[in-house]
């Protein structure tokens, strides 16, 4: 059973508490996908060494959580304690970050010779050929910065924004107004007399091609994107 088993570990002031959860279900509840622990808990012992059975006294608990409730202290133990992960498990949320790191760099930086951006393929053997660490709990957009900075090393990077004038016909903008959004900063936008957007936006060089390729397809290639120098 112990092998099915995971460990969450909280230090407060030097003390260590534990507790025993199911891997999965734990993993869940500390990305914010589940909100109840009755399910997670092995048991609703509190150990300040786990693997010799050695439980925490009430009057600790009381002290460091001030409660003796193991399914309170067991909660804050979750929410605030370190998640001891699975192999299996480590290897998914890493590539899983990987993944959205690498979406990220495609869209934000260019080749300062082509303007154009490097293939993810590149991107992603050039952070094995860097050895670049991903930490599977710490948000994509807060690691961007330092992977970014070991490529370098090896790949000319390039952080290059760009503002278009995009005009959507009337018909058309209900369908475009949402993508038009996701793909940058929307610095002004003016709705026509006859109904027809305007909207001067400033999007990562990137996806130049992306946005242009959507709005063709939207608005069957009526809408018009001028860049601004």
């Amino acid at each position: 059973m112990a092998d099915k088993l995971s460990i969450v570990r909280l230090i407060i002031e030097g003390e260590k508490f534990e507790i025993l959860v199911k891997p999965d279900p734990a993993l869940e509840y500390k990305m914010g996908k589940r909100t109840d622990i009755s399910n997670i808990l092995a048991s609703d012992e509190i150990y300040t060494d786990s693997s010799k059975g050695n439980r925490a006294s009430k009057e600790k608990l009381e002290k460091y959580f001030r409660t003796s409730n193991t399914i309170d202290v067991a909660r804050i133990i979750l929410e605030k304690g370190e998640l001891n992960l699975t192999s299996e498990q480590r290897r998914r949320l890493v590539e899983e970050k990987r993944k959205q790191i690498i979406n990220i760099i495609t869209r934000s930086y260019v080749d300062p010779k082509t303007h154009l951006p490097h293939p993810p393929l590149r991107i992603e053997q050039a952070m094995e050929e860097c050895r670049v660490s991903i930490d599977p709990f710490k948000k994509a957009e807060d690691q961007v910065k330092s992977v970014v900075d070991a490529l370098r090393s090896i790949l000319p990077m390039k952080s290059e924004r760009l503002k278009f004038t995009l005009i959507v016909p009337a018909q058309y903008t209900a369908q475009s107004y949402s993508v038009i959004k996701s793909m940058g900063e929307i610095i002004k936008e003016e709705w026509q007399a006859d109904g027809s957007l305007k909207v001067i936006i400033e999007i990562p060089a990137a996806i130049q091609a992306n946005m242009m390729d959507r709005l063709a397809s939207i608005t069957k290639g009526t809408a018009q994107a001028v860049m601004m120098r």
